[in-house]
């Protein structure tokens, strides 16, 4: 499937410009998003998708050996889900850890044993020191298992000569490490500054706050990405547009946000989620959701759903401050919900600072701003 729409956006891109004229390709992909291959790029096993949290015990084992603020504790992180792969699979000898990303950069070069700092994040790769971890050993991850690991941006390859004739890209077409699609989202906006932060308001809640010094608190679901020399700190709540398409279609979605009113707070302490267990900022995953009493009047209930969702935003980033990051300073907004001009007042009325326009909020312009060396 990611390869079909791969070959299908080229397509759509074909029939606007020469695909000869792409110089360099980097890929952004879902963080934590991971699946096992032989040294070929053969899928081994299925993907399990980023919020996937079957590797509880996995989870429980990685815990006992892992720094207590590891970016990889979680059920839902590469490592514990790489763990629960590998005792479906009979042989390991050959095999590589590959997330969403890698596979796909790795089918455009015929190389699949790389990945990018960012990518590799949950997987237990230290990003202050940019090296893998000796106490994944005791985990029985040998360094055969783990990619090789590169900065975003960084030129691997060619696109792989037989490949290149297939999809008519020019076979000196470069392929540059990746990213994860919400560091994509915060290349997109604009931010710069320490204290620049930016909220991707898509079918989850992530937040990005542009730091000086890495944070990290597994307590709380927060972890840093390497950007150069600077961090990005932050969490992906699992609340968001999910919650709301859950409760409403597109088309009520857009009808009640006409109707909102947000100088006039519901008085509702809803906490929006699909189903049981939460991430960020609390790494809970037997937390309930909050989303009572449900009131009779649709818009009603859909403001306190975008109240609720605020208020997660608010305590995020209240949180990243409290452990050591800057003070928020200005936000911009990606996703679907960044176009929701009630629901920016609301988070605005809230974080108190302003809320800015991203020049983009297409993850994948971030991307192409990585591939051109310009982040």
């Amino acid at each position: 499937m990611w390869w079909d729409a791969l070959t299908q956006s080229l397509a759509v891109l074909a029939s606007q410009c020469s695909l000869k004229k792409i110089r360099r390709i980097a890929f952004d992909g879902t963080s934590a998003t991971v699946l096992l291959c032989n040294r070929d790029g053969t899928p081994l096993t299925p993907a399990l998708m980023y919020n996937d949290r079957r590797a509880r015990q996995q989870a429980g084992r990685i815990a006992e050996v892992a720094p207590a603020n590891s970016a990889a504790l979680s059920a839902s992180s590469s490592l514990a889900k790489a763990l629960w792969l590998l005792q479906q699979v009979p042989d390991t000898d050959s095999i590589r850890i590959q997330h969403q990303a890698d596979w796909l950069s790795g089918r455009l070069t015929g190389d699949f044993s790389h990945s990018d700092y960012n990518n590799a994040l949950k997987l237990g790769f230290d990003a202050e020191r940019l090296t893998w971890p000796t106490w994944l050993g005791a985990l029985g991850i040998s360094q055969e298992l783990l990619p090789r690991v590169v900065a975003p941006g960084e030129v691997l390859a060619t696109v792989h000569p037989d490949v290149a004739a297939s999809l008519g890209l020019d076979p000196q077409t470069e392929i540059v490490g990746g990213t994860t699609d919400s560091v994509a989202a915060f290349l997109a906006s604009g931010a710069s500054e320490p204290g620049d932060a930016v909220t991707s308001l898509g079918s989850t809640l992530v937040l990005k706050l542009l730091s000086d010094k890495p944070v990290f608190s597994a307590e709380h679901g927060i972890y840093s990405h390497r950007l150069g020399d600077r961090w990005l700190a932050g969490g992906a709540s699992n609340t968001g547009g999910a919650v709301l398409k859950h409760y409403f279609t597109d088309n009520e979605i857009s009808r009640l946000s006409e109707k909102l009113q947000p100088d006039r707070s519901t008085g509702l302490d809803y906490y929006p989620l699909v189903g049981r267990g939460e991430r960020f900022p609390v790494n809970d995953p037997d937390l309930e959701p909050r989303i009572e009493p449900v009131p009779d009047e649709p818009v009603i209930f859909f403001q306190a759903l975008l109240e609720g969702i605020a208020a997660i935003e608010q305590q995020g980033y209240k949180l990243l401050t409290e452990l050591g990051a800057p003070e928020l300073g200005r936000v911009y907004t990606t996703g679907g919900g960044s176009v929701n001009n009630a629901w920016t007042q609301m988070r605005e009325q809230r974080l108190g600072v302003p809320i800015l326009p991203p020049i983009s909020v297409d993850a994948a312009y971030g991307t192409a701003l990585l591939a051109l060396g310009n982040p």
